[in-house]
């Protein structure tokens, strides 16, 4: 089930589908139910069609489809930004640094947003990257092919990160400083990254162990390891790339509700 305060929040987000007056057809499942089934699916990684209709979400396709328009509305996306806020009231998110990392995962199905990966064997596969505050909250995911390098999502992950308001002022976007291991040492980057007004403390490649730096990026391994808890996100599934990282924002929010509620 989806916990009251949870679905307070999540509730506002969603498009409004009014029912027709002529030829109204089957009554449609409700919202709730839906998000239940979505999140079943998430959480054990069933396929669509063996979700059990004892459970009373419907289904796997009406849930398959609920997924696919609120992921295009936006709903995940303002879930996130929405809970990023609250963190933020809370005194719960530490601006002062950010952490860059990405993890590989099978693509078993292939589609867009797949790659030989070169860690796997060649075998085809996606890559997970996501960027984190100091304490390990996830402020922006994204999805790439399994052989794209680390550092082409470096800008694209420091640039999606939301506005995040819920204190006096301008709404916050940047960390002070950025970690990273030597999958982002470029010179060109890390230019860009000062451009930003952001600090760059990247390890260099060809210097020995013992920078001292993995006491601040251990943080964005557990946040990596808290979003492939989902069993949904450790195996890519889905051919639809859009489909796959619905799921990665979805669950982005969920861990950001969690550390709020802890």
């Amino acid at each position: 089930m989806v916990p009251d305060d949870l679905w307070e929040r999540i509730e506002p987000l969603l498009p409004k589908v009014e029912r027709r007056h002529r030829h109204p057809g089957r009554k449609r499942l409700d919202d709730r139910k839906a998000l239940c089934g979505i999140l079943f699916v998430l959480y054990t990684a069933i396929p669509w069609e063996f979700l059990p209709q004892e459970l009373g979400f419907g289904s796997g396709m009406t849930c398959w489809r609920r997924l696919r328009d609120w992921h295009q509305a936006g709903v995940w996306e303002q879930l996130h930004q929405v809970l990023l806020a609250e963190l933020h009231a809370a005194g719960k998110l530490d601006w002062s640094k950010a952490v860059i990392d990405s993890s590989h995962i099978r693509a078993l199905k292939g589609g867009p947003k797949t790659g030989p990966s070169p860690v796997d064997r060649g075998k085809t596969g996606s890559k997970h990257h996501v960027i984190a505050d100091g304490n390990g909250i996830p402020l922006a995911v994204s999805l790439t092919g399994g052989n794209r390098n680390d550092v082409t999502q470096l800008m694209p992950l420091l640039n999606g990160i939301p506005p995040v308001r819920g204190r006096r002022g301008r709404p916050r976007q940047r960390p002070k400083t950025l970690y990273a291991d030597r999958g982002y040492d470029h010179d060109k980057y890390r230019r860009m990254v000062w451009a930003k007004g952001v600090k760059p403390l990247i390890a260099r490649r060809g210097t020995p162990h013992g920078s001292g730096l993995g006491t601040h990026r251990w943080v964005i391994e557990q946040t990596i390891a808290l979003l492939h808890w989902f069993r949904r996100l450790r195996i890519r599934w889905e051919i639809r790339d859009d489909m796959h990282e619905a799921f990665m924002t979805l669950a982005t929010a969920i861990i950001c509700w969690r550390r709020l509620v802890r």
